[in-house]
């Protein structure tokens, strides 16, 4: 279904490989050109994507805007994209802050622009693919097209140990990508063998329940077919989130990468691992969900604790920031594998909240950072007094990451902690700690550089937020308040997602099929005949 008749997803994934055309034309000595186009795609590629909240139907789980074209018949592969209430907003959170971090970067990055701004606009065209893409073999293309542009970006425009850095993340997310490929090929190759048809399409292969009895025993565990693809998407997937014990190359990338990467890092990549869980681990392999629960909740637990507990030891902010992401992911998981409508919901949310709070921290750090080029804690105090716009801002920013009530942050925590109090207190407990900590580390660090006598004299002279450095946050700030204090329109638009997927999970095959109606006849032109199982059949 695509009620704007015509290829809205396409267009929104590849209007910035248009930038980089328009980009790669103009001389490198015109920052401000380069500078001006970079900026015009993204906030373009923006006010497009504002049209799919106006359009969506938020009363259907189907999959809306619906791309289908047979791509390469031989193998099964369809160039298919689509959209539902999982993936709405993580869209429009992409386009939002490919915007942010075109400004955010405007005065601190001034070296060898036109590739910086090219590798930026590849990166949200392989973000927004990875959120399209509902055949396996486009999805994995763009994940792994996606690593190409943060990897240049830490390397290149990174800090000290920049090229440890990227090489660590590439590595990291290279191993897991190749691992979740096995596990593609496994299903792939099973439902050919099962039904004639070899085909990628994630509809296709849902309609076939994978075996879940044991068929090998590995350091004493029985593990079925169902188990074993899981564990490989759950590698692929827990690497990105990144989950306890992946999340070693996340403190490291972000510590070193530019304050656009980590805004990047922060408020999408990492939620191409939770996507990733719930869009495939949760429909596709249901018994092997409900086997795994307890190890994914032991892991999101160690993980907000843990997270939340070295926090407390950091002595510079950005890595501060970024193991605060390890204990919010780790809190993302357990509501989700709550399997409850509360807490999958409240994760969605909260991967939004995410976005938007940490990704402001981020910029946060970033402003001070490009005035002192050092981010020690200790080197700053009383800041509250020579920049009190920039004291303020960062305490809206940090209220709302500690989820104070009114702010983005209370309502997915909350749904969250719901989720997870109807299936066992003892997780929801356990969160709670995650929670105080959180207040405690975020307190201590604002209290440390904002509060107390400005003692530094390099700090004495520091100017206040400019007007572009307000463009840059203000618009998050505002989505913050909109979202803790009016939700609805945010959880509506999610809903009937969420009960599909709870439904498969839970085998409530009295739920339509989402997509099959919709996607029997393609919305674009196919060149070619329509797949169909004789023809996909090897």
């Amino acid at each position: 279904m695509n009620v704007l008749q015509f290829p809205i997803l396409s267009l929104l994934t590849y209007l910035p490989l248009v930038g980089v055309f328009f980009i790669a034309l103009l001389p490198k000595e015109c920052k401000g050109g380069i500078r001006w186009t970079a900026l015009a795609f993204t906030i373009a590629n923006l006010l497009a994507s504002l049209l799919i909240p106006v359009y969506f139907d938020s009363t259907t789980a189907e999959m809306q805007f619906v791309e289908k074209v047979s791509w390469i018949p031989t193998l099964g592969v369809t160039y298919f994209f689509g959209l539902d209430g999982i993936t709405l907003w993580l869209v429009l959170l992409t386009t939002f802050l490919s915007v942010i971090t075109v400004i955010c970067s405007w005065e601190s990055v001034s070296m060898r622009l036109k590739e910086y701004y090219a590798f930026l606009l590849m990166l949200e065209t392989g973000m927004l693919g990875v959120f399209f893409s509902m055949d396996f073999f486009l999805f994995y293309i763009f994940w792994e097209v996606m690593l190409v542009p943060m990897y240049f970006l830490i390397g290149i425009w990174g800090s000290d140990r920049r090229l440890y850095s990227a090489i660590k993340f590439f590595l990291y997310t290279l191993f897991g990508g190749v691992i979740m490929l096995l596990g593609i090929l496994s299903v792939y190759f099973y439902h050919g063998a099962q039904t004639g048809t070899y085909t990628f399409d994630l509809f296709e292969l849902m309609k076939l329940s994978y075996p879940s009895t044991p068929i090998v025993t590995l350091l004493g565990i029985p593990f079925s077919f169902q188990d074993l693809v899981w564990l490989a998407f759950f590698l692929g997937f827990a690497i990105k989130v990144p989950m306890f014990p992946f999340h070693t190359w996340l403190p490291d990338a972000h510590t070193d990468a530019p304050t656009a990467g980590s805004v990047i890092l922060a408020g999408v990549l990492l939620k191409m691992g939770t996507y990733g869980f719930i869009r495939f681990n949760l429909p596709m392999l249901p018994e092997a969900t409900q086997h795994f629960v307890p190890m994914i909740m032991i892991l999101s637990i160690i993980a907000i604790i843990y997270g939340a507990l070295v926090c407390m030891v950091q002595t510079d902010m950005k890595r501060l920031i970024a193991y605060s992401s390890v204990s919010h992911m780790g809190f993302i998981m357990l509501g989700m594998f709550a399997l409850n409508s509360q807490g999958v919901q409240g994760s969605i949310i909260q991967m939004i909240n995410h976005g938007l709070s940490t990704g402001a921290l981020f910029l946060i750090v970033g402003l001070i950072y490009d005035r002192r080029h050092t981010r020690q804690i200790s080197e700053f105090g009383g800041l509250s007094k020579q920049m009190p716009v920039y004291a303020t801002l960062f305490a809206i920013i940090m209220f709302s990451s500690m989820g104070l009530p009114g702010l983005n942050g209370f309502i997915g925590e909350f749904l969250i902690l719901i989720g997870a109090f109807k299936v066992n207190y003892v997780w929801a407990a356990f969160a709670v700690t995650g929670i105080v900590l959180g207040a405690a580390y975020m307190l201590w660090l604002y209290q440390r550089t904002m509060f107390g006598a400005l003692e530094n004299p390099k700090n004495a002279d520091l100017p206040d937020l400019s007007l572009r450095e307000l463009t840059t946050l203000v618009p998050i700030i505002v989505l913050c308040f909109w979202i803790g204090l009016y939700p609805s329109p945010f959880l509506n638009r999610t809903e009937a997602s969420v009960n599909y997927i709870l439904a498969r999970v839970h085998k409530e095959q009295a739920v339509a099929e989402p997509t099959l109606s919709h996607v029997e006849g393609p919305v674009l032109p196919v060149h070619g005949p329509v797949l169909s199982r004789a023809e996909g059949s090897r």
